[in-house]
């Protein structure tokens, strides 16, 4: 079992930066993956950006491709994302969450299985 905890939402105008941060305890030796969702009002969750825990390998969304950085700090089992030239389109509910499934798909929803409470960015102008 692993237990996440985000941090570093809020409002920001158009253009600006955000870094969202995961907290993540319990059995993280199981996680294969950590991966950024987000879900606006009206709207489906999506893929953001992931990254594997062993090899670093980063993948992320075409829509925040250049704009989107992931991270993860081992020794503090925390992952980033860091969020420039936002936009409006930006704003949603950011989720992360853990693959320990097996499936070991670091794109895909249905192989996550530990999920955050969310973190509200929101992005004017």
């Amino acid at each position: 079992q692993v237990q996440l905890v985000e941090s570093g939402g809020g409002l920001v105008q158009a253009g600006g930066s955000l870094r969202l941060s995961c907290a993540a305890s319990g059995r993280t030796e199981s996680s294969y993956a950590m991966g950024w969702f987000r879900q606006a009002p009206g709207k489906e969750r999506e893929f953001v950006a992931a990254i594997v825990w062993s090899g670093g390998v980063t993948y992320y969304a075409d829509s925040v491709k250049g704009r989107f950085t992931i991270s993860r700090d081992n020794a503090k089992n925390t992952v980033y994302l860091q969020m420039s030239s936002l936009n409006p389109e930006d704003t949603a509910v950011y989720y992360c969450s853990a693959e320990t499934s097996g499936i070991y798909s670091a794109t895909k929803a249905y192989a996550y299985d530990y999920w955050g409470q969310g973190t509200q960015v929101t992005v004017s102008s």
